[in-house]
């Protein structure tokens, strides 16, 4: 027993507060929706510390820094756009091949999205340079890894005995967010009860086809699309790296719903692979924040749906530009509030449709976010380790 409690067979432990959480709340639903407090403390702890540790982890890097690893970064940028561009393009085929269609609802959101591509792209641009203590709280990614870099590149050439100062608090952080990490059974099982005894699937099955098309695209780009680009730079078998990606970095990333919540997770994973830290301390927050194939697919998927329902006949050069669109302002989705929904209405636009009805679109994508919004971050977050180690191991590391 106490070598299944062990850090070991967390993947294990995590199995099993999932099954006990359906359980719940099958058998007892008003307990279940109780234990959401467990979920959201794990969850906001995570959100808590992620900041803080990308900040000293990227300081770290950067100040410690081998600049034999400047090559490798490249790919791993290639890497982030070519998927996130793939991922578009199979939403885009899936929807094609069977469309899908919506019920557009009547009721209305105070959400107000983006007015355009230009909009997306100047509010990240303004993230870079937001105030480093404001970064940090509010969990702005950009900001904290310019800033982070930038300090540590201030702190080049210091006395060794400050940068080894810097490399133990780095550790003592890491250390932190692992005891943070060995919640996550206790976590997920309060996320998984609560839930589940409150939307069932009553709710969801009436958008059943939807449903299927988003989780059949992710999944397509998950086992197909990505291990096709890991083969193409590492050469060798890529399935071990993504189902061990999927299985130790996706699940938890399903129910935790954050990308950020899931960057201690996803660096914990790469240090257990033995990547080179020089590498995934930088790259898996920055995927966090740019690295977005679910939000390309759901962006894709939903506004192909609001133009078959509407009638709207697509051309070739609009498809692909519908593309472009979703894969450059998904990588947005991050710093906008609402996520990739809020997104939809800028691609909806390249076919005339009004405001009010892509807004309406966004309503049935907040319907459907339990799931929508889960298997998105599942994908986005594992696809950063299995590029950051694809591009580690491309170079004999």
């Amino acid at each position: 027993m106490s070598q299944f409690l062990s850090e070991r067979f967390l993947v294990a432990q995590i199995a099993l507060g999932i099954i006990l959480g359906v359980a719940l709340a099958v058998i007892w639903p008003s307990l279940a929706v109780h234990t959401e407090l467990f979920g959201s403390l794990f969850v906001a702890a995570l959100k808590a510390a992620a900041p803080l540790l990308v900040f000293v982890l990227v300081m770290d890097a950067v100040a410690n820094h081998n600049r034999a690893g400047d090559a490798r970064f490249s790919p791993i940028i290639w890497l982030y756009l070519a998927g996130t561009m793939s991922a578009a393009l199979v939403a885009l085929l899936v929807s094609r091949m069977w469309p899908p269609e919506i019920t557009l609802l009547t009721s209305s959101t105070d959400l107000t999205p983006p007015q355009g591509l230009s909009s997306v792209i100047s509010g990240l641009a303004l993230k870079v340079v937001d105030n480093p203590i404001k970064a940090l709280v509010s969990g702005n990614f950009i900001g904290v890894l310019a800033w982070a870099a930038a300090l540590g590149f201030a702190l080049r050439g210091v006395a060794s005995s400050t940068l080894t100062a810097l490399s133990d608090v780095s550790a003592a952080m890491t250390q932190l967010v692992r005891y943070i990490i060995r919640l996550a059974p206790i976590g997920i099982f309060g996320l998984v009860a609560a839930t589940t005894a409150k939307t069932g699937a009553a709710a969801l099955l009436q958008y059943g086809h939807l449903i299927g098309l988003l989780l059949l695209c992710m999944v397509t780009v998950a086992l197909v699309v990505n291990p096709i680009l890991v083969f193409a730079l590492t050469r060798s078998n890529p399935y071990p790296l993504v189902l061990t990606a999927l299985r130790e970095s996706g699940v938890t990333a399903f129910f935790t719903r954050s990308s950020a919540a899931n960057i201690p997770v996803n660096l914990n994973l790469c240090k257990r692979l033995e990547l080179n830290p020089d590498i995934y301390s930088v790259s898996i927050p920055l995927g966090a924040a740019v690295n977005m194939a679910g939000a390309a697919i759901t962006i894709t998927v939903m506004t192909m749906a609001a133009v078959n329902t509407l009638g709207i006949e697509v051309s070739l050069a609009t498809a692909l530009l519908l593309c472009i669109t979703a894969s450059l302002s998904a990588g947005g989705a991050a710093g906008v509030a609402g996520g990739s929904l809020l997104l939809i209405p800028l691609a909806c636009n390249l076919f005339g449709i009004s405001g009010d009805v892509a807004m309406q679109v966004v309503a049935v994508g907040f319907v459907i976010g339990v799931v929508q919004d889960s298997a998105e971050t599942a994908l986005n977050s594992s696809t950063d380790v299995v590029f950051t180690a694809a591009v580690s191991r491309s170079f004999g590391e």
